[in-house]
């Protein structure tokens, strides 16, 4: 089957970040000094030629930007400041789109307005709804149990709704990923029990980003820094999630504090925290090559968690020294930047949460695929006439 060349592409991945591609001229340096490029995946420089040459149906299927974590060697290394590193994040935005059944994706990483919009626009239904339901049904002088403005009760069936609407999302963008990837991008038998034996991937890479961990090995470093706090930021917000689907009763209950609970909220706020002040601190004073060059979508992503997390502290604080009008106002402002923050998850850079341990994944699979085929045309015998 033919492919088709889009010799527009390079201009439509300008309005996802890339402003330096035309510039690579392929000397290769930037895959010789990428800790992660190997014979089977040879990027960034086969990410760069196939963008150079339009060629988007077949980048679509491709698993490469999702093996890069951006440490920004291969842009430091590039002898024409071509940013290597650059490129293959816009690539992942524009994958996020490509995977994005609905075409929201697509629009909030070409328009800053309509991505602002969109995220005022769902806070202040959700505030309006909020407002509405406590002022019917209760009392803004009571915090949780009878007669509270919001129960836990009630925000234990609204975190539900909301997180099934994620889910959903989430699970059909995932499934286009593998479609496009393996059913429409990979080219070899792959047999359905590597599927199970390459299970164990999947959880791996997500709790540990372990990938992420080994991105100085070239430089000898014994220790990098953006990995432990990028998964500080991760497990916060993942054991926060947890904590507010799962044990959102056991949270809301007081003013005492319950310790088996509560310490988990705590030390994910730390990891929270922590994350949110160190990407802003580097966005702003640029001083990592990966921080020069920051794209509107990445400002909202860390700015909207960062008002989450101070609103979710003073919440807190509120509930469990007794001023409970205080508490319920500003559970009210951290539930309107919560619910548009979650609901733009797989339409931004946050669905790499989902995206980098399911290329992970299957990147093993196909390997391990590869590895089949070169194992069954080797048995064969050689004759020489």
């Amino acid at each position: 089957m033919a492919i088709r060349v889009n010799p527009k592409f390079i201009d439509v991945l300008d309005r996802f970040g890339a402003e330096d591609v035309q510039l690579c001229y392929q000397c290769g340096d930037c895959s010789t000094i990428c800790p992660h490029a190997d014979d089977v995946y040879k990027f960034p420089r086969k990410s760069m030629r196939l963008l150079q040459m339009g060629l988007s149906q077949k980048i679509e299927t491709t698993l490469e930007p999702w093996l890069c974590y951006y440490c920004g060697q291969c842009s430091e290394q590039c002898p024409r400041e071509a940013d290597p590193g650059e490129t293959m994040m816009s690539l992942r935005r524009w994958l996020i789109s490509r995977y994005d059944f609905t075409g929201i994706a697509r629009q909030f990483f070409k328009s800053r307005l309509i991505e602002v919009l969109a995220v005022l626009i769902i806070a202040l239904l959700t505030g309006i709804f909020l407002l509405y339901y406590g002022f019917s049904g209760g009392s803004i002088h009571i915090y949780d149990g009878e007669g509270a403005f919001l129960s836990s009760t009630f925000i234990h069936k609204f975190n539900l709704t909301v997180g099934a609407i994620l889910a959903v999302f989430l699970v059909i963008n995932a499934i286009r990923m593998w479609y496009l990837v393996m059913i429409k991008g990979t080219q070899f038998a792959v047999p359905w029990w590597l599927y199970l034996k390459e299970l164990y991937q999947l959880p791996w890479h997500f709790f540990t980003q372990k990938r992420y961990s080994e991105c100085e090995k070239k430089r000898e470093h014994p220790f990098f820094m953006p990995w432990f706090i990028h998964l500080g930021l991760m497990l916060g917000y993942v054991t926060m999630l947890v904590l507010v689907m799962v044990f959102i009763e056991q949270l809301q209950s007081g003013p005492e504090i319950k310790w088996s609970v509560h310490i988990f909220g705590y030390l994910a706020t730390i990891g929270l925290i922590t994350g949110t002040i160190y990407f802003i601190r580097n966005r702003l004073k640029k001083n990592y090559v990966q921080y020069k060059k920051s794209h509107s979508t990445d400002w909202v992503f860390v700015i909207l968690l960062f008002i989450i997390v101070l609103t979710g502290i003073a919440q807190h604080v509120f509930h469990r020294t007794g001023l409970f009008e205080w508490a319920n106002i500003t559970y009210v402002i951290h539930l309107m930047c919560v619910v548009p923050w979650l609901l733009r998850v797989p339409f931004s850079k946050w669905a790499h949460l989902i995206y980098r341990p399911l290329a992970m994944y299957l990147a093993a699979i196909r390997r391990a695929a590869l590895a089949l085929q070169e194992v069954v045309l080797d048995s064969y015998p050689v004759f020489i006439k």
